[in-house]
């Protein structure tokens, strides 16, 4: 998207009424600042382009009037300090050429040594004609964003025309792309300031202040969870960036290794006919006439199954079949995790609009009650989520801790996966009968209250168990501390 800013923005910008630039007027007065109590979180605003527009003419202006300077020398002294007012006003910008246009009447051109009528120089008093300076500009600007900070023709000088001689000579589409280049730079260039990745949106997240922490989890006003200090396109808490990293380049490393992982079937223990997941729950049934119920992670019988998120070390193999067996342990639940992620998004979608419409047209709901099923899913998503990375977390962060961490760990992920496979079971399965319109009303109020119940406890338990991993289960927090039962 193109964003021009018109003669009149830039020169009269002051008497616009809508915008107010006293002292008073800053980011909080143009939007709302989400917080947080977790250190994860920290303080920060979703810009939209207008707000972004907004800011940023803000900022040349309060430049312009603290250091009685053009606009145009203001926001070249803003770009070559990262668009941070308070550094403008600390830097020596007594130093620097201030830009003055004349035109006298008939000169010789600096550049292609030709008389004529109309030549332009800025303060620094180097003369090149209209036509020259148009082509260097252009040219600059077919170049990229390294035009706003274009320097004088003549060599060595350091003199900087800013966008005043690219209003007086450039083409309307040359002036498009500066502007272009402008508004995205009041962004790209900040330290505090990061577009959106989320395909097609073209909101940014700016935050207060940068602060040393592992990682930042927002959300855009789009909807879009991100991690604002490394960009993955996907929160990844309780995980911090850097091992973020070491798992995606090992993922590589080993892609040849773990082939049989992506795999979209697995024989069934009993009757070795090939099972092909098709949807979240890790609860399976072996196609008639064999019946037989399994988990698919373990593949062991469902009957009295517990959970199979400990990895169970195997001494008597070589120590490098054993790193690789430990290695897809873990694999094979994050991409198990991340594949009922993407199902669990999608389920949730059909459940936002036929299953409520359903619920409500044929279990004579509100549509504030059918919403519990949108809120069960929501949840799944977010667990989905933690579970997954979880998994990494504990690939990297446990092996070779005291063995308290290691069991710890362990029982806070067994928990909460055991509670998350109850509550996906629910909203999955149990809740597909009620939406057959023969199916009768009688015992869907029992159910919703089931499953309301299971979204509070899943989220109670994952709750326990980030906070224990954000806190890198230390023995305060971990040791003898016992889990939280709702």
């Amino acid at each position: 998207m193109d964003f021009y800013y018109s003669d009149d923005d830039i020169n009269d910008y002051d008497e616009i009424d809508e915008i107010d630039v006293s002292d008073e007027a800053g980011e909080d007065d143009l939007l709302e600042t989400v917080t947080s109590d977790n250190p994860r979180h920290k303080i920060y605003r979703s810009l939209k382009p207008e707000d972004i527009k907004k800011l940023q003419q803000k900022d040349i202006s309060d430049v312009s009037n603290v250091l009685s300077v053009s606009r145009s020398v203001a926001c070249t002294l803003l770009i070559q300090n990262r668009w941070r007012p308070s550094s403008v006003c600390d830097d020596t910008w007594f130093d620097r050429p201030v830009v003055e246009f004349r035109k006298p009447e008939t000169e010789i051109c600096n550049i292609c040594y030709e008389i004529a009528n109309n030549t332009l120089f800025t303060q620094c008093g180097h003369l090149f004609c209209v036509d020259c300076w148009k082509s260097y500009i252009s040219v600059s600007i077919e170049n990229g964003p390294g035009c706003l900070t274009l320097r004088c023709p003549e060599p060595g000088c350091k003199s900087n025309p800013g966008f005043e001689m690219v209003d007086l000579v450039s083409s309307e589409d040359d002036k498009n792309k500066y502007y272009d280049y402008l508004y995205r730079s009041y962004i790209e260039s900040s330290p505090n300031r990061k577009w959106c990745p989320a395909p097609g949106c073209d909101f940014a997240i700016a935050f207060d202040e940068v602060q040393d922490v592992d990682t930042f989890d927002v959300t855009c006003d789009c909807g879009f969870k991100f991690c604002y200090n490394c960009g993955f396109n996907e929160s990844h808490s309780p995980l911090d960036c850097e091992t973020l990293v070491k798992w995606t380049e090992k993922n590589n490393c080993e892609a040849e290794n773990t082939n049989w992982i992506l795999a979209f079937t697995k024989p069934c223990p009993m009757c070795h006919k090939s099972i092909e997941k098709n949807q979240g729950c890790s609860h399976m049934t072996c196609p008639a006439p064999c019946r037989h119920e399994f988990c698919w992670l373990c593949l062991g019988p469902w009957k009295n199954h517990n959970k199979c998120n400990a990895y169970i070390e195997k001494y008597n193999q070589k120590l490098i079949r054993e790193s690789l067996n430990r290695y897809m342990h873990y694999y094979e639940r994050w991409n198990a995790n991340d594949k009922s992620m993407k199902m669990a998004l999608k389920d949730m979608d059909y459940a936002r609009g036929e299953i409520v419409d359903k619920l409500v047209d044929i279990q004579m709901q509100s549509r504030l009650q059918a919403m519990v099923v949108v809120d069960a899913w929501e949840q799944i998503v977010e667990c989905r989520r933690v579970l997954k990375w979880s998994y990494v977390y504990g690939f990297y962060r446990v092996s070779g801790r005291a063995k308290w961490k290691s069991d710890f760990f362990e029982h806070l992920q067994g928990e909460a996966e055991s509670a998350l496979e109850r509550l996906h079971h629910c909203a999955e399965k149990e809740i597909a009968k009620y939406l057959s319109p023969d199916c009768k009303s009688e015992g869907f109020d029992e159910l919703r209250g089931k499953l309301v119940g299971l979204t509070n406890v899943t989220k109670n338990y994952f709750e326990n168990f980030v906070r224990a991993l954000e806190n890198n289960l230390s023995e305060d927090e971990g040791g003898d501390r016992k889990v939280n039962k709702a």
